[in-house]
């Protein structure tokens, strides 16, 4: 059974970082691609960032760029997304989604209707 777990979320100042986990069970990292994606309270989930199964190309929305990264660990079947100089618009629910499919366009990366496996998400606030 597929199963992905975010972890990491919390309160964070603004200007503050965090790392988020997503562990992945049931499938394996070189088999699907990872998407990050957010929803803020009132809004429509957006795309963030994503990492490709084979390559491990990656991808950000231009508001994240510089300030998140995300990033891999097949040994531990876990993908990151470490993020610094948050912001309060930066506040939402995190979520992670796997494909079985390449994703080395960001225009892909950041439509929801491309992924098939969600986690339950974690939430950031950054607040001060």
């Amino acid at each position: 059974q597929l199963q992905l777990v975010e972890s990491g979320g919390g309160l964070v100042q603004p200007g503050g970082s965090l790392r988020l986990s997503c562990a992945i069970s049931g499938f394996t990292l070189d088999d699907y691609s990872i998407g990050w994606f957010r929803q803020a309270p009132g809004k429509e989930r957006e795309g963030v960032s994503c990492i490709n199964k084979s390559d491990g190309t990656t991808n950000y929305i231009d508001s994240v760029k510089g300030r998140f990264t995300v990033s891999r660990d097949g040994t531990k079947n876990t993908v990151y997304l470490q993020m610094h100089s948050l912001k309060s618009a930066d506040t939402a629910l995190y979520s992670c989604a796997a494909v079985m499919m390449s994703l080395r366009h960001l225009r892909l990366c950041i439509k929801p209707l491309v992924f098939a496996y969600w986690g339950q998400g974690a939430p950031i606030t950054v607040s001060s």
